[in-house]
């Protein structure tokens, strides 16, 4: 059989062209509000079609042990930009991009700090500075399970995860976040040592993750 086909886009020809051809319909990490929307239109469109699609969602990562210490961590994250930076890019993702999407992620915290909580635990920092995908779920392995689990009862069956640093959130998601959603083995078994070879599979911006022990 074909691989399966992912496509995203949040456009009337997105949503029109995906659901003409593809298996999976991806979105950024909106509110669990606006995919429900999203996902009621897509599957409208493809019914239309004589088709059905399953659905994903894009997302970062910030987990910690507990729902102080992740907030903290994204407070960080952002604690180094500047309003001119931020105002800047917020400018250019405007100028240069006619994305739907876009636009949409930009709704979200209009760059402004002081809101950028714009779902419980759905975060919209990263979106200030980095066009795309820019919204992370912030909390404990518990707290973010819960929030994936609504999603997941809207329909959502797939997750494209990362977070910043790359390896290091990796690290985190595995340890701390799998096992409370059944995936893995127990806490802690997963890294022996940020010495020894490992081997992961994924890249660029969709940071999939897969870990093979070295010998």
């Amino acid at each position: 059989p074909p691989p399966p086909l992912y496509f995203g886009g949040s456009s009337d020809a997105a949503i029109e062209f995906s659901t003409g051809v593809v298996d999976k319909y991806l979105t950024w990490g909106e509110t669990p509000a606006q995919v429900a929307e999203k996902i009621a239109t897509v599957r409208k469109a493809a019914a239309d079609k004589g088709r059905q699609v399953t659905f994903g969602i894009r997302l970062h990562f910030i987990v910690r042990e507990t729902d102080e210490e992740a907030w903290d961590a994204a407070d960080r994250l952002i604690s180094k930009l500047s309003d001119e930076t931020i105002a800047a890019a917020q400018e250019g993702f405007a100028k240069n991009s006619d994305s739907v999407g876009q636009a949409r992620m930009a709704a979200l915290h209009g760059g402004r700090r002081d809101r950028l909580e714009v779902s419980p635990n759905l975060w919209a920092g990263i979106g200030l500075v980095r066009s795309g995908a820019g919204t992370a779920l912030v909390g404990s392995p518990k707290t973010v399970a819960a929030r994936l689990r609504e999603y997941q009862d809207l329909g959502i069956d797939t997750v494209i995860a990362s977070g910043y640093p790359h390896l290091e959130e990796a690290y985190r998601v595995s340890e701390l976040l799998f096992p409370e959603i059944g995936l893995g083995g127990p806490r802690n078994q997963i890294r022996s040592s940020f010495g020894e070879r490992q081997v992961f599979g994924g890249g660029g911006h969709a940071g999939n993750l897969r870990v093979v022990a070295g010998s």
